[in-house]
């Protein structure tokens, strides 16, 4: 569950982060009756993302095991494809999100209503379609269905209270150290969710060595303490990994981590052109 409340908290405040640009655009340059197209295009792309989930969990219990099996290895992989590139576009696209946004909006203002609803709806929905993937591939790893969405409603909920106070400027959040270190945590909840995959390739047949293990923990691990829980929530860790899992854990995770912390080269402020002299 708290792998699950830390995808609910990071992408609900990234979508938080981005109807709030949206309206404080509008609010500060005295536009307020174009608010309610900004929240059409929200409720457009929340229902969307709602049914996209609700679709993934219904669908794939009709399909047969193998299917089934195959399904959950190519969601997981889609997944922890997202996660990688989110956290990656985040780092990049931080600075520049809000002008971007605003840009955007100025040029559907100009051209009318389904424009905004348009703008809103892109901006938003691309976060909720990849909230809903990731939702659906890191609960596999729960035996029921009711604590990831206690999970992912809470983190979702802590999102849209975080973004008020923001709004509000009621709190002050760094926010480049936090989405430096809940993208941390989320690699390693990624690197999970691959070993997720590899798991259900290897039931579906697609690969072999399924009973092939790295190691066996199992007689000594206990599986309902605390931090046995926590583990498995949070980067999937079982007592008895296969090799091939193992080896996809730390082939992603390691890479992957210590070049998302690697220090960024700092940018270069462009250099002003230098008026030519008059003669």
């Amino acid at each position: 569950m708290t792998a699950i409340y830390l995808i609910g908290l990071r992408e609900g405040l990234e979508i938080t982060l981005v109807v709030s640009i949206l309206v404080a655009f509008l609010v500060k340059s005295d536009r307020k009756p174009l608010l309610r197209w900004v929240w059409a295009g929200v409720a457009v792309a929340a229902g969307l993302s709602v049914g996209f989930a609700a679709l993934l969990q219904f669908g794939v219990a009709r399909l047969e095991y193998t299917h089934q099996e195959l399904f959950e290895a190519v969601a997981s992989i889609v997944a922890v494809t997202f996660v990688t590139w989110m956290i990656f576009w985040m780092r990049r696209m931080a600075r520049k999100m809000g002008s971007e946004l605003r840009g955007r909006l100025e040029d559907a203002i100009t051209v009318g209503p389904l424009a905004i609803v348009g703008v809103a709806f892109l901006a938003v929905v691309r976060e909720g379609l990849e909230t809903s993937i990731l939702f659906y591939a890191a609960a596999q790893g729960t035996s029921d269905s009711v604590r990831p969405l206690v999970g992912v409603s809470l983190g979702l909920l802590t999102a849209v209270v975080l973004g008020w106070l923001l709004y509000l400027s009621a709190v002050r959040i760094n926010l480049t150290r936090f989405f430096t270190w809940t993208g941390a945590l989320l690699v390693l909840v990624a690197a999970g969710i691959l070993k997720y995959g590899v798991h259900d390739l290897q039931e579906a047949g697609a690969l072999p060595g399924l009973n092939t293990t790295a190691f066996d923990i199992s007689g000594s691990w206990p599986p309902g303490a605390w931090y046995a829980e926590l583990l498995r929530g949070m980067v999937n860790f079982t007592p008895a990994p296969s090799v091939l899992e193992t080896i996809a854990w730390l082939a992603y995770g390691i890479p992957v981590l210590v070049i998302f912390l690697w220090p960024q080269r700092p940018t270069k402020p462009a250099r002003k052109t230098e008026p030519a002299l008059s003669k």
